[in-house]
């Protein structure tokens, strides 16, 4: 426990079986009281790695998508009892040495999220290995983000984040199972009133970590557009969308 919460740490897992026990070997234990996997229907070894562990690990039947594995992974966090749930990819793309700083504004009641971003340094994500097509869309993505949010973060991409109960009780389950997950709870909390905190980062790219490719990138791209336009239209009134319109402001 952190200031009296509890820590969780949820791990989104598919085919990470090469990376997952160097992920938690590097995972503070001090600052965490649990750690679960949940399990999107790997084609590997992952949850018989995991449960030789002695981890607490979900196993979906079959593949839903990284939306989808997170509304699971904040769902069990929750029955947990969780104040506090800190996503970490088991991929190693990002370092666990970083928790203890996304938690602690979260515990001292500072904010709502925090997430850690690669591009408050951007020469160090192209230096950690990251496409520079990948980079340029980043940047893009971002800008016309924060413009249509009326937001000022510098990364909406990351998947290096750390959410308090209260995010976690938003109607995430109203959200894509895809990658616009990540920036629909964006939207969701700045309908809310919540506020984000950043915290600059590291990251690593190599063969084992995983990553979506140029084409999967692109319809990521198109889905984030579409998200912005239903956000535009809710708050407009022109139509109306359950994943806004049943959150109340702060």
């Amino acid at each position: 426990m952190v200031n009296n919460k509890k820590v969780i740490i949820v791990l989104p897992a598919y085919n990470a079986s090469k990376t997952l026990k160097k992920t938690l070997d590097a995972i503070p234990k001090e600052i965490c009281d649990d750690i679960i996997l949940v399990d999107d229907a790997s084609g590997d070894d992952t949850v018989k790695i995991a449960r030789n562990i002695g981890l607490k690990v979900f196993v979906h039947p079959k593949n839903l998508g990284y939306g989808a594995n997170q509304k699971t992974c904040y769902g069990e966090a929750l029955k947990l009892g969780a104040d506090i749930a800190v996503m970490v990819h088991p991929d190693f793309q990002y370092d666990p040495a970083f928790i203890p700083q996304l938690v602690t504004p979260l515990a001292n009641g500072e904010c709502d999220a925090v997430f850690g971003s690669r591009m408050q340094n951007p020469q160090k994500a192209l230096a950690g290995g990251m496409p520079y097509w990948k980079f340029i869309a980043n940047i893009f993505l971002t800008k016309i983000e924060n413009f249509i949010l009326r937001s000022s973060l510098s990364e909406y991409h990351s998947g290096f984040r750390a959410y308090s109960k209260k995010a976690m009780q938003l109607p995430l389950n109203l959200n894509s199972n895809d990658f616009v997950f990540d920036s629909e709870i964006i939207a969701q909390m700045e309908i809310a009133g919540m506020k984000i905190k950043e915290i600059p980062i590291s990251t690593k790219y190599f063969p084992e970590a995983s990553q979506i490719g140029f084409k999967r990138s692109v319809e990521y791209g198109f889905g984030i557009l579409n998200m912005l336009r239903k956000y535009l239209f809710f708050k407009t009134g022109l139509k109306k969308y359950p994943q806004f319109e049943l959150i109340t402001r702060k």
